[in-house]
């Protein structure tokens, strides 16, 4: 039960940060109207409207497609939930905690914008290794990713490599009949 809490707890605050920095980025630093704040020479903060879903696929331009997404992706982040309460290994936990704490963080912009507000711009000179994100998409991303890691990592071996193991005769070092006193 503890594990899950925690995960749960780290869900909440990936929600909570992303919607500071978004209120921020929205709010004070106004980027909306200044379109763009150079950071670093690799890095800038840069005002995206997202209607749609990742790399922008299935964009919602009609109030029916924008409940359709909103629907779609609330019931993934319930599914990611779900998966949460029955999971018992805390590192799949706090990844799947990633997962819906950046998916809440999107449903919400969406919820109350209408589109998701992405800003995170990260390039090298005019090339862009990424689309510009928010720090939602990069939870949802790494929790995705250490997911794929911890389940590649984890596979059991074939059972015919297991057999072997288990028949081959212990090794009990060296042939102490042959040695000489």
């Amino acid at each position: 039960m503890r594990n899950r809490l925690a995960g749960f707890g780290l869900a909440l605050g990936v929600f909570g940060l992303d919607r500071g920095i978004k209120a921020l980025v929205a709010g004070p630093l106004d980027l909306q109207t200044i379109g763009v704040i150079k950071l670093l020479p690799f890095f800038d903060l840069r005002w995206t409207e997202n209607y749609g879903v990742s790399y922008g696929m299935f964009t919602a331009d009609s109030s029916e497609t924008k409940f359709a997404l909103l629907g779609m992706t609330g019931l993934i982040a319930l599914g990611v939930a779900v998966w949460m309460l029955r999971e018992k290994v805390l590192g799949e936990i706090l990844a799947l905690a990633l997962v819906l704490g950046g998916a809440l963080g999107n449903i919400y912009d969406r919820f109350t914008r209408g589109f998701v507000i992405d800003y995170a711009d990260l390039h090298i000179g005019g090339w862009r290794p990424f689309l510009i994100f928010n720090l939602a998409d990069a939870a949802i991303t790494v929790g995705v990713l250490i997911l794929l890691a911890r389940s590649l990592l984890s596979r059991e071996k074939p059972a015919k490599a297991a057999d072997a193991d288990t028949d081959a005769a212990p090794d009990t070092g060296p042939d102490t009949a042959t040695e000489t006193v």
